[in-house]
């Protein structure tokens, strides 16, 4: 039977954490973080690292890790969060180009900094493989690693048909294109891993304490005020429960299933020695890894948004996402039609209406903040963090130089419009990943209006 919820399949192979104790009533420190995910953690360690002096708290609603930091791909990757031609548009081109050289150059930190603080995260870099399995998927590739090549990311290649099933064995694999900067992680051991370690640092987490409010200088809960010389907003796709923020970054739901482990005639067939973590070109994509016990994970949408952005309850996902993400597995891999799914949950990831993450800082009113990863979070929170951290020291630096700092968008439209915006262009999406699956041998008109309307392009 499948475990649907309880957080992520990560939670329960190592087991929910204990609940850290609340904020003990008003207080005032130096930074007040609000949100213990990948970000908040990642800048108070380097807060820390940087002047051992800072007094820094971090306020949880629930534990550190609970939201997508714990429920995620486990994909460390150093793809950009955005658009390249909108970042260029207000930095020029070689900001971006600068902007991909510290992404990739991230991948390589995180794994560092777990080597060095001893976090056993399952770490394995071996690159990234996207694979296509229809000729509009391939044409999509080509046309994709041509552009990477455009902005000097000349590290992304393209591989054969023959090469990308030696690496992994997809099913009707037309083409592939790998880049050297991706690593496999577990990402409930990374979070989890990074809290301790914030926690010896000195840092106060303050878990189960609900933020009712962000104000200059000052974080408005429910178990007291915490007054800050700066406060840091590392909420992600929970921003829109803040108050005043509902519209800012929009709550996408990501689903997830993981299978039982499988046998070694399976792993014979599909080969994956290296670890690599694994995409497709589809419209509609999906993320995948081979887990450190032999299992596969897969992701994808399933139900994109949920109306009034409402977020899930506890990783609680739709048995049709279920279903729907087994048969993208099996037409994959047709060795795990009869591998039982052993666990499916569900988050939520945060998305600005251009879908560019941004990260920022008002020395003014103290209000710093990072977010909008669109799905590109694991490796982008630890730039988000280290940006966050020269910000609060006002330190001019190559990274606060970086085109996504400071950046401000539109808010998202109001309901029920953003709902029936997004219904609609996922709903378009699928029809033409539908149509491309049908014999339709270059990419579907339904995807490009679809990108259009969505302002992803």
């Amino acid at each position: 039977m499948t475990l649907n919820g309880n957080v992520s399949f990560w939670y329960d192979e190592i087991g929910l954490p204990a609940q850290r104790a609340p904020l003990q009533g008003p207080t005032s420190v130096d930074v007040c973080i609000v949100g213990a995910g990948f970000t908040g953690l990642w800048a108070a360690y380097y807060l820390k690292q940087a002047d051992p002096s800072l007094n820094v708290t971090v306020v949880e609603q629930r534990f550190a890790g609970y939201g997508a930091s714990g429920r995620n791909g486990g994909w460390l990757f150093g793809g950009i969060a955005g658009s390249r031609r909108r970042y260029a548009a207000t930095h020029g081109r070689q900001s971006v180009i600068d902007l991909q050289h510290a992404m990739n150059a991230t991948v390589d930190e995180v794994i560092s900094v777990a080597q060095r603080e001893g976090i056993d995260a399952d770490i394995v870099k071996g690159g990234t493989l996207e694979v296509a399995y229809t000729p509009a998927q391939l044409e999509r590739l080509q046309a994709f690693v041509e552009e990477e090549h455009a902005w000097d990311e000349t590290d992304h290649v393209l591989i054969s048909a023959e090469e990308s099933a030696k690496r992994i064995n997809v099913a009707n694999t037309l083409g592939g294109a790998y880049s050297p900067h991706g690593a496999r992680i577990q990402p409930a051991k990374l979070v989890r891993g990074l809290s301790d370690v914030v926690e010896r640092l000195g840092v106060t987490i303050a878990e189960g304490t609900t933020v009712t409010a962000i104000e200059p200088h000052r974080v408005r809960t429910d178990r007291g005020d915490v007054a800050a010389d700066f406060v840091l907003r590392a909420t992600e796709g929970f921003t829109a429960g803040i108050k005043g923020l509902k519209r800012s970054w929009l709550p996408m739901n990501s689903s997830m299933i993981v299978t039982d482990p499988l046998p070694e005639s399976a792993w014979h067939d599909i080969g994956w020695q290296g670890m690599e973590t694994l995409g497709d070109l589809a419209h509609a994509y999906c993320y995948v890894q081979r887990t450190a016990d032999g299992r596969i994970a897969i992701g994808g949408r399933g139900v994109p948004y949920r109306y009034g952005s409402q977020t899930d309850n506890d990783g609680t996902t739709q048995p049709q996402t279920i279903e729907a993400l087994r048969e993208i597995l099996v037409r994959m891999f047709p060795s795990t039609a009869d591998v039982p799914v052993a666990h499916a949950w569900s988050g939520v990831l945060g998305v600005p209406r251009d879908w560019c993450s941004t990260v920022g800082l008002d020395r003014d009113t103290g209000l710093g903040w990072a977010g909008g990863y669109v799905g590109h979070g694991v490796a982008t929170t630890n730039l988000a963090g280290r940006t966050l951290r020269d910000l609060v020291l006002g330190e001019s630096t190559e990274l606060t130089a970086l085109p996504w700092v400071g950046r401000k968008v539109r808010s998202w439209e109001p309901e029920p419009f953003r709902w029936l915006g997004v219904q609609a262009m996922y709903a378009t999406y699928r029809a033409a990943d539908k149509q491309e699956h049908g014999g339709r041998a270059s990419t579907s008109p339904l995807a490009k209006v679809a990108d259009k309307v969505s302002g992803r392009v």
